[in-house]
């Protein structure tokens, strides 16, 4: 698993399992970090400024230059 940096721009790997996430119409998010009492859960802020957390990180993928 490629791990994500801190504080960046990412969305979901699989884009048809969308619909089960409910940021599904805030991407992208911000990845903050991985949550210290949930190993592989992250913290992530949408482009809405909500938070969502607990979500397994091995979900997501960093956006690329060209995508941001």
């Amino acid at each position: 698993m490629e791990k994500i940096r801190e504080k960046s721009c990412v969305t979901i790997k699989d884009i048809t399992e969308i619909g089960k996430y409910p940021f599904a119409n805030d991407l992208p998010l911000v990845f903050l970090g991985e949550l210290v009492n949930m190993p592989e859960h992250g913290i992530f802020i949408g482009k809405s400024g909500k938070s969502y957390w607990g979500f397994h990180i091995w979900d997501f993928r960093e956006l690329t230059d060209d995508e941001v």
